[in-house]
């Protein structure tokens, strides 16, 4: 059975049968506009974030699956906070979020992000949100993964 894998990073929910898919999957004969409404069904909920898409194809029966990556965890950051870059430098502060929010992220990253538990999912975004230049509770980031660790900040 021949099966071609074609990747791309597409906005959620906004592929187009135009570049990177369409041009990419045209030689091998598929549903290209299936495959598009199907990329987009899958990346409705991550309208705004470029987001990494493989294709799947059959080369012999035209069939074809989608697979949708994980967004990174800046990009989940900044689409929660409804800006379009971090920091420029240590000292400026871009945005805050609140611990629900943390969550929210560290749980739309789902197996995509190390750690055995939600804190430890927490901390890892916790550390990009200090190099992104962003507080939690109006709180450093840093400061906020100490009070974790110390069982002060209970995420459970």
């Amino acid at each position: 059975m021949g099966e071609s894998i074609v990747s791309g990073m597409v906005e959620g929910g906004k592929a187009t049968t135009g570049p990177p898919f369409g041009p990419a999957l045209g030689p091998f004969g598929v549903n290209i506009s299936g495959i598009v409404d199907e990329i987009n069904k899958k990346t409705a909920d991550y309208s705004g974030i470029k987001i990494p898409v493989k294709v799947f194809v059959n080369t012999e029966t035209k069939a074809f699956r989608v697979e949708v990556g994980s967004p990174t965890t800046s990009a989940l950051i900044m689409k929660e906070l409804g800006v379009q870059l971090g920091a420029k430098t240590k000292e400026e502060t871009i945005g805050n979020l609140t611990m629900e929010q943390v969550k929210k992220i560290a749980n739309a990253k789902g197996e995509k992000i190390y750690g055995n538990t939600l804190a430890d999912k927490v901390k890892q975004v916790l550390g990009t949100c200090n190099s992104m230049g962003v507080t939690c509770d109006g709180e450093k980031p840093t400061a906020i993964i100490e009070k974790i660790g110390k069982k002060e900040i209970s995420v459970e």
